[in-house]
């Protein structure tokens, strides 16, 4: 657990990880602007999918080589909007839209232990620009 961690809420999450799958965004958050890459990994079940688009991983070691670039160029991981998650039945459908518009859709899943894991994450679904009307 790190600075970050420490002053989210108490009942979304424990050491081992988001007792709610809402928490797992800032969970994200805090471990990606602590350059955190193992405590990113974690936030995935074992044989994830993560598309930013397209898929760029899958399993742990895909997703711990694409954050690992991600970190070295990216340092700054302003905290996004985060919208209601959708839950059925141990699974969940997880919202963030970012300051610039662009949306991140993830499918959660609830381990065994009672915590969630990511195992679908869409990292990037731009807004649609308008089309200017024509004259």
């Amino acid at each position: 657990m790190n600075h970050r961690e420490e002053s989210m809420d108490d009942h979304a999450w424990t050491r081992d990880g988001a007792t709610e799958p809402g928490a797992l965004a800032g969970l994200f958050n805090a471990r990606a602007n602590d350059g955190d890459v193992e405590g990113l990994v974690a936030l995935y079940e074992p044989d994830a999918v993560l598309a930013a688009g397209a898929v760029v991983a899958t399993g742990h070691d895909e997703i711990r080589r694409f954050y690992t670039d991600l970190l070295a160029r990216k340092s700054d991981f302003p905290q996004a909007e985060t919208l209601p998650a959708l839950v059925k039945d141990g699974l969940a459908l997880t919202f963030a839209r970012l300051a610039n518009g662009v949306l991140s859709v993830e499918a959660a899943r609830r381990q065994a232990d009672g915590t969630w894991l990511w195992a679908i994450d869409q990292l990037k679904i731009k807004p649609r620009v308008e089309a200017p009307p024509r004259s």
